[in-house]
Formats: structure tokens, sequence, C-alpha cells
């Protein structure tokens, strides 16, 4: 059981790998330690990393476990039962736990810490992987390695057969390992188009392992001149700072109509401005908008408004806020030149780029000029318009009148350099299938 309280007094906690349900100390010598970006100070600093003998002595245990084991031979509702109960767990027993260690660890305000962990990127993975019946191999990230732990202890609770799910931790290094491992079939990463595409060559040039790939992205939101101003502004502010912008369907280019241009730009600066009453420590109640996960992004943010200071007109923010933690003002640039850097690159931060257009293919033309395509945003009372519109954007999911949601029965994945594959609904599950075709002769009669 995590000890909460010395995580909130900043006391060291063993963090061991978990194979075959049991923690173990792992053969490297090398920790990752655990920062709370609100204050600067160390939550976690023996973190284990795992080397090339323990990434190996995971796969040993999920190939064993799904050669042996009861799991790829259960039925589907069998499997279904266990993972309602995991469900169950996450949402119930464990939703304080996991929501503390994600807000103290990442920067989550304690309530949007909660509303995520039914979308943890953990639970992208493993939900459909397991529905399938395969055995799994989780490494959670460098920077928010402390809540995969606890799932060990939701797994076994659930009645998940020993060695079915294995989870690690590390860096870079680490994912190579598992990305060019060549006992391991399938790979499935949530992270920057950089480090995906190295992903994908070494699985192609070890195993030709399949993937999933969910990258980056430049996400549009296009604003007609016909919207629901107050819904429209909420979504573009508000629900576009939800987790201080570091998600990757953010829409963070935002193309207004010109007609309307005032309308919308004037309220949504007074509405960036007034959301610094917003930030605040993660762990209170009331605050709205934390900070970045750590310093390294605090500083790769930082970097873009700096440069966008010099590519746009700096409207709202631009600097960092407070003298303690990886706070930064949430930020509006205008007119931006074509090869800026905040319209080009995705910031993973809390900045917003607008634009004006004169006509309806010049906001098409616009939107889909990006190397990326995961989502999208379009505002329009005209029904006819947005799926006229919505069939010509460039990206892997378009949301109407609304931010980007996700729905489990839905696919959800990108274009272009966003990503290859798909996850969620029945595509989701099919990434974690291999069809096979049987053919039979019968006897002549």
């Amino acid at each position: 059981m995590w000890d909460l309280a010395a995580i909130r007094l900043n006391r060291s906690q063993p963090c061991h790998v978990i194979f075959s349900e049991k923690f173990v100390d792992v053969e490297s010598k090398d920790r990752l330690t655990v920062t709370n970006p609100g204050d600067e100070k160390v939550i976690a600093d023996n973190v284990h990393v795992a080397d090339q003998d323990d990434v190996d002595a995971a796969v040993d245990a999920a190939t064993a476990a799904f050669k042996t084991g009861p799991w790829s031979k259960h039925t589907a509702t069998q499997r279904a039962d266990i993972l309602n109960k995991i469900a169950e767990l996450i949402g119930t027993k464990y939703l304080e736990e996991l929501s503390e260690i994600e807000s103290v660890s990442m920067g989550q305000p304690i309530s949007v810490a909660r509303a995520m962990n039914s979308y943890l990127p953990m639970t992208f993975k493993f939900a459909p992987a397991l529905a399938a019946g395969n055995t799994f191999i989780f490494k959670a990230s460098e920077k928010s390695p402390l809540g995969a732990l606890v799932f060990g202890k939701i797994f076994k609770e659930a009645g998940v057969p020993s060695g079915v799910v294995n989870i690690i931790n590390g860096a870079g290094e680490t994912g190579a390992l598992l990305a060019s491992h060549m006992k391991i079939s399938k790979i499935s990463f949530t992270g920057s188009a950089f480090t995906g595409k190295k992903i994908q060559a070494m699985a192609a040039s070890s195993n030709l392992k399949k993937c999933t790939l969910e990258l980056g992205g430049k996400s549009p939101c296009i604003v007609f001149e016909d919207v629901d101003i107050e819904n429209t502004l909420d979504v573009c502010s508000s629900q576009f700072l939800f987790n201080t912008t570091q998600v990757c369907i953010a829409t963070s280019r935002t193309f207004v109509h010109e007609s309307i241009a005032d309308q919308f730009i004037e309220p949504i600066k007074q509405r960036f401005s007034g959301a610094k009453a917003a930030i605040g420590s993660p762990s209170a109640p009331t605050t709205g908008i934390g900070p970045v996960v750590d310093k390294k992004q605090s500083d790769r943010v930082m970097s873009f408004i700096e440069a966008g200071k010099d590519e746009a007109e700096l409207a709202v923010g631009g600097g960092r806020h407070g003298d303690k933690g990886f706070f930064i003002e949430p930020t509006i640039f205008l007119n931006p030149k074509d090869d800026a850097r905040i319209w080009r690159e995705g910031v993973f931060g809390p900045v917003l780029s607008i634009r004006t257009f004169k006509t309806e293919e010049e906001a098409v033309k616009l939107a889909n000029d990006t190397i990326f395509g995961l989502s999208s945003s379009l505002h329009t009372k005209n029904l006819s318009r947005a799926l006229r519109v919505s069939r010509q954007i460039e990206a892997g999911t378009v949301a109407i009148n609304q931010s980007h949601g996700f729905a489990p029965q839905t696919p959800f994945g990108g274009y272009k350099q966003s990503g290859t594959g798909r996850e969620f609904g029945k595509a989701g599950i099919l990434q974690y299938l291999q069809e096979k075709t049987i053919l039979i002769k019968t006897p002549a009669k």
C-alpha cells in the first residue's frame, strides 16, 4: 500500500517492478527520481529502472502466462468479468490513491486527476490487449511512474492470473529494449512523433512487430460566423486549458471568421487573463490550472513562448507564474507567421494561436496545412456545413461545437504523422488480434 502521507512529506518510496503479481528488485542499479512540479520537492528517488535482464524476465513471465496460463483460454465473457472488476476498483476503492499520486507527480489539480483516472494512458493500452486475450508488459512514462505500480495491486485484487500483466519502469532506453525485443509481437505507444518514428524503426528491424502509435498533434479549431459564441468561448478557453493543455488533442491553432473576430478575440483574451486566478497548488480543491509536468517541459514551453514573441503578436500571458513550481501563464498569440514554431510544432502547454479567415475553403486549407492530423474542432450552427467540412478535414476525429472527448465505442487515432492504428472501439480490439483462415477439405462421400 502506498503511504500517501509519506508522499506528502516527500519521503522516499521503494518503487519496484512487478512480475507475476510480485514486487521484484531489478538487476539494474539505475533509479528514477520523481519531483512534485507544484513545489519542486522530491516525491520518490528510488524508482527502479528495468534493464535488459529485467525486460527479458518480464517477457518470459508474459510468454509463460500466455502459453500455459488460463487467460488466453478464457472466454470473452470471463475476461470481461475481470475487466469490469478492474474498472470498478479504479473508480471506487483506488480512486483517491491514484488521483493523489497523479496529482503530486504530474501536477494535475486533484479534481482533474480524479476526472482523468478512467482515461489514464495505461487503461488505453491494457483494456483492449487483455480483452483480446493477450498478456501484457507496461512501461510507464518516466515522468509519472508511480501510478502504474498501484495497478499491480488492482490487477491482483480483480483476479487477473499471475504473469498476465507485468509492470516495469524506465526512460527511453527501457522503451527501446521493448521495441526491439525479438519475443514481443506488438507495441502500443503514446508520445511524440519523433520517438514514435524511432519505435517503428526498431519494431521493423527486429521482428517486424505490429505497432499502434498515438503521436503528436497540432489540431485546428475553426470558428464560423454563425456560432453560439458563449459555448465556443468556453470550449476554446476553460476546456482548452484543461490539464494545463498537456493534451495531445488540444486545438492549439484557432481560425476565426473575420466577421466575428472582435466578438471572439477580446472575450477570449479576458478569459485567459482571468484564468491566472485559477493557477495554484495541485492539491488545493479550488485549483483549476496546475503546473506543467517538470522543469524540462517548462523550459520547452517557455522557449516556444519566447520564440513566439518574435513570430506573432503576444496578446495575453507570455511568462512564468510564481517563483516556485513549473507554472506558466495561459498565453495567446495573434496572427503568427506561417513558419512560426508556435504555429507548426506541438507545444504541450497553455499556448493558443489565433488567425482569421474569409471563406470556408480558406479555413479548410489552413486547417489541413500541418504534418499532423490527430483531432480537430468545428463551431457552427449549420449542420450541413459541419458535415461538409468534417469530410474535408485531415484528422482522425472531428468534434462539432465541443472539445474533443473520448468515446470508448469509437476509434481514436491520427492521420499523417499523428500515428498509425486506432485505439478504442472495435478497431482498437482488432489491433490486438490476428486473423486466420482455415480451409477444410472433407472426405468425398
